[in-house]
């Protein structure tokens, strides 16, 4: 069975998107609204299988904004993506959750 598939996956990604208010946190970084649809793996689940379900590797963003934290030619994270894992490894991202999940 797929990881996306598992019960364990579709309870966190509905804690995550409730701990976020489903908002995308890019959009919300820029002052914007958006609704999130999404919830996105900071350190790449194929890189970080550990973390999959760690609520400080996850974030809720739109679906525009997800496919800005992907090169789906590479299956790399672009530089944007990269910016999220520095932010999550410096602290910063656990500073600003309100409360972990």
């Amino acid at each position: 069975m797929s990881f996306y598939k598992s019960t364990a996956w579709k309870h966190k990604r509905r804690n995550i998107l409730r701990r976020d208010d489903y908002r995308c946190q890019e959009c919300k970084r820029y002052g914007r609204s958006t609704l999130a649809t999404t919830v996105h793996h900071i350190e790449p689940l194929k890189d970080k299988p550990e973390l999959r379900l760690e609520g400080n590797n996850l974030v809720s963003l739109c679906g525009k904004c997800h496919e800005r934290m992907h090169d789906r030619d590479t299956n790399t994270l672009t530089p944007l993506g990269v910016e999220w894992v520095r932010r999550k490894n410096c602290g910063y991202i656990n500073r600003k959750q309100r409360r972990t999940v």
